[in-house]
């Protein structure tokens, strides 16, 4: 199963939710790859990856591979980096794919990642993917849009996020009905969770209004999820026994 984590509106913890929920499910055994499709690279330097390392393949290679002229082809594999989690894989990124764009959007390369995908989960090298997608709908989101099966929305229980996300379900049905029919929104992941403030109540209303699933547990704020971007290692490794950790642990079941 592909699934891209998906919202326009930045810091709703869309990284960390990707990383994290990853990890569970390299936990439960089943083989994971992270694709970072956010020039920024957060995901990628989460997972341990070092861009700044001179035999380090990123997206950004693979991409190129698709405009030169290359008669043999690029596997998507050639580009895939080990993480110190077992089962958990990264395709990482960098800033090239800024400069980029541009070129990947005039030669129209957008089902490129989604073939690469392809022919990865089908030879059975992954089980699940996670596209993490960057804060804005760009080419990179619509080629993970392209490519996935089920797409997973972050959202933190701001009151102007509900407009946002009225915008995420519209955007993934116009996908859907131009491109990829077989795309459909899991459900939102409610993040930065305060238990005791009405006002987020109240937003969570008019999200369940809105007829999407939205999953439990909610994740709550936590140090703990700092401490594990300083570690760069997801909770699963770096706070096995904290409560956020089982919280995330529930949801990969639920999602999986």
């Amino acid at each position: 199963m592909k699934f891209a984590v998906f919202n326009q509106k930045g810091g709703v913890g869309k990284t960390s939710v990707a990383c994290n929920i990853a990890a569970c499910f390299a936990q439960q055994g089943k083989r994971t790859l992270v694709v970072d499709l956010d020039a920024q690279g957060n995901a990628s330097h989460y997972l341990g990856f070092d861009s700044d390392h001179p035999e380090g393949k990123t997206i950004s290679d693979f991409f190129q591979s698709t405009i030169g002229i290359n008669l043999f082809g690029s596997s998507l594999s050639e580009f895939v980096q080990s993480t110190p989690i077992s089962d958990l894989f990264v395709l990482p990124a960098d800033g090239r794919l800024f400069e980029m764009q541009p070129k990947l959007e005039a030669r129209y390369k957008i089902f490129k990642l989604r073939d690469a995908l392809n022919e990865l989960t089908e030879s059975g090298k992954f089980s699940q993917v996670i596209l993490d997608c960057p804060p804005a709908m760009n080419f990179y989101s619509m080629s993970a849009l392209m490519a996935a099966d089920r797409v997973l929305i972050p959202f933190d229980c701001d009151a102007f996020a509900v407009s946002g996300l009225s915008e995420v379900i519209r955007v993934v049905d116009d996908v859907r009905e131009d491109h990829n029919p077989n795309l459909q929104i899991a459900g939102v992941i409610v993040n930065q969770w305060i238990a005791n403030a009405k006002q987020s109540k109240s937003v969570l209303e008019r999200v369940r209004a809105l007829g999407i699933k939205v999953f439990e547990p909610f994740l709550q704020t936590s140090v703990a999820m700092r401490e594990s971007h300083d570690d760069r290692l997801p909770l699963v490794k770096s706070k096995p026994k904290h409560k956020l950790t089982a919280s995330f642990m529930s949801l990969a079941k639920e999602i999986s």
